[in-house]
C-alpha cells in the first residue's frame, strides 16, 4: 500500500514546502479555514489524508475526545507520529476511498487537500454521510475546479519570464488530470463547482460556507503568495449533515 509520497524524491522535495516545515502557520489557506472549524470539544472527529497529523493536533489541542487520522502514505504517517502525537489521537494507514466505520461514528469530518486525488467523488460523500452522525459537521477543502481544469495546474509566461496567464480549459470534461508538481507528474482529478455542491446537496447535506481562500495580508510580501491572488487556487466548503 503506497503511493507518490511514499517515493523518496517526492517525498523530499513536499518535505521542504513550507506547510510541511511551519504546520498550519506555514498553509496560505490556514487563516480562512480556521475560522469555519467547528466547536471540537468532546467531538470524536475523523481526518481524510492527514499528512503530517497538523490538524488532527488542533482538534485534540481544542478539546476534542478521539481523533482518527487516515492517510495512504507510510511517509506521510510516520512524520505525524513524530510531529504531532497525543494520546487522543490514532494515527491509521488506509485508502480514504474505502475507509470503513459503523454509522454515526463521528461528529466532525474533515479533510485538507486530499478528494481531489479521487476518482468517485460521489462514492466518498455517500461513505461520509454514512458515518457522520446527524448534525455532523463535514468540513474540507480542495484545489479549486479554476486550478484543476486545464490540468498541468503550471501559470503560462510571456517571453521575459513574467507571468502572462492562468490556462483554464475543459472545464466540464471532468475527470483524470496530469498535473505537474514538485517537478513530478501527478495524478489528480477534476471536477467543475456544480459537481462538488451538487453532489453534496443531493446526498442530503446543508451548504454552511462555500469559501475561495485568499492569502493573508503579512504573506502578500512573498512573490509567490502575492501570485495566488490572480486566480483561486483553493475552495473550501462545510457542510452538515441532515437529519
Amino acid at each position: 500500500m503506497s503511493n507518490i509520497y511514499d517515493e523518496d524524491t517526492f517525498f523530499e522535495k513536499y518535505h521542504q514546502m513550507s506547510r510541511s516545515q511551519l504546520g498550519l502557520a506555514g498553509a496560505g489557506e490556514w487563516q480562512t479555514l480556521r475560522q469555519l472549524m467547528p466547536d471540537f470539544t468532546d467531538k470524536t472527529v475523523l481526518d481524510l489524508g492527514c499528512g503530517y497529523g497538523w490538524h488532527c493536533k488542533y482538534a485534540a489541542e481544542h478539546h476534542a475526545r478521539a481523533v482518527i487520522g487516515i492517510d495512504l502514505s507510510a511517509k506521510m504517517l510516520a512524520k505525524a507520529q513524530q510531529l504531532n502525537p497525543d494520546e487522543k489521537i490514532t494515527y491509521r494507514q488506509g485508502d480514504i476511498a474505502t475507509v470503513a466505520f459503523p454509522p454515526a461514528t463521528f461528529d466532525v469530518v474533515f479533510s485538507s487537500l486530499a478528494f481531489h486525488y479521487l476518482p468517485d467523488w460521489p462514492q466518498l460523500v455517500a461513505q461520509v454521510k454514512r458515518y457522520l452522525k446527524p448534525g455532523g459537521t463535514f468540513l474540507f477543502s480542495v484545489e479549486h475546479p479554476v486550478f484543476t481544469a486545464a490540468g498541468k495546474q503550471q501559470w503560462d509566461y510571456n517571453d521575459d519570464g513574467s507571468i502572462r496567464d492562468f490556462p483554464v480549459d475543459n472545464y466540464f470534461y471532468e475527470g483524470q488530470r496530469e498535473a505537474d508538481f514538485l517537478g513530478e507528474t501527478v495524478q489528480k482529478y477534476h471536477r467543475s463547482l456544480t459537481t462538488y455542491l451538487e453532489t453534496l446537496l443531493q446526498a442530503g447535506f446543508k451548504l454552511n460556507h462555500v469559501v475561495e481562500p485568499q492569502p493573508p495580508q503579512e504573506m502578500l510580501e512573498l512573490p509567490e503568495m502575492a501570485d495566488e491572488m490572480r486566480r483561486p487556487m483553493m475552495l473550501i466548503i462545510s457542510c452538515q449533515k441532515l437529519g
